[in-house]
């Protein structure tokens, strides 16, 4: 992350790619100089956090619920701004599909977009024995070694058919393709359904529906190109607004800033382009 003043938090990124298809990862370790927590800035992915060190990671939903150590969570976070927190804690994160949700955490990406879930729910001791093997691991590349791992080896022992229909996953390509950019009855047409039925299929197996979805996207690439320093105006007209206006309320909504103060604002979000 990022901040006008002093950093909060140290970030690693892997040194080698992840050796687990559209998975991404990075390390946090919290220097303890700040006990603020820091928003969780939504994402078009689901994100995993596995925490260890001497201090518990804390999230904090939108309705004031808190999870302490290891969470999951699904697109976009769930309704509402979410906040990370706690201190001298470390921690990998880890970005996923939607297509993996069920194989790798057993449960749908619906199940996921309400509120942050524990992953020790989800895993069971598994999360507990990860968390220790992180602990006890020499460096960082050793630490995202033994997440991959992890995720591979449930991959593995997933049973088949846990993940979306080849139409749905379709549908969510073209969704990702077009920044968001994608008219849903087009797509209905296109896969020879129903409004109603693509959008009961997507929201299940992706977790959000399908314009919901196309909203997150589009407000991903938006603000990425914000943070890069370009015009307002330009980013509007290039990703698909209106107007400015209109890239103005879906930023609030998203962040709670507008579009101006939301590149400058240290959120919890590392990617190759933007907060690094």
């Amino acid at each position: 992350m990022r901040s006008s003043a002093t950093a909060v938090w140290d970030v690693v990124r892997p040194q080698r790619p992840i050796p687990v298809p559209g998975v991404g990862m990075v390390g946090f370790r919290d220097r303890g100089v700040s006990a603020t927590p820091q928003r969780a800035i939504a994402h078009p992915s689901l994100t995993l956090a596995v925490d260890f060190g001497a201090g518990r990671l804390i999230v904090t939903d939108a309705s004031g619920r808190q999870l302490r150590g290891s969470v999951a969570a699904g697109l976009g976070f769930g309704p509402g701004p979410l906040w990370v927190g706690g201190e001298h804690f470390e921690a990998v994160q880890v970005r996923l599909p939607p297509a993996l949700a069920r194989p790798l955490l057993g449960v749908r990406p619906a199940d996921l977009t309400g509120a942050p879930v524990s992953l020790d729910d989800l895993w069971g001791r598994s999360a507990a024995r990860l968390r220790e093997q992180l602990a006890g691991a020499a460096s960082w590349a050793e630490r995202f070694s033994l997440v991959a791992e992890q995720l591979a080896s449930r991959l593995r022992a997933a049973a088949p058919g846990t993940q979306p229909a080849g139409e749905i996953a379709w549908a969510w390509g073209r969704v990702q393709a077009g920044g968001g950019r994608v008219r849903i009855d087009e797509l209905a047409a296109e896969l020879g359904w129903s409004r109603k039925r693509l959008w009961s299929r997507f929201q299940e197996q992706i977790g959000l529906p399908p314009k919901r979805a196309a909203r997150l996207v589009r407000f991903d690439h938006a603000v990425h190109r914000l943070v890069a320093g370009q015009d307002i105006a330009r980013v509007a007209a290039d990703c698909g607004y209106a107007d400015q206006s209109h890239l103005h309320r879906e930023v609030v909504e998203f962040t709670g800033e507008t579009p101006t103060a939301a590149p400058r604002k240290p959120w919890l979000a590392v990617d190759a382009t933007a907060w690094t």
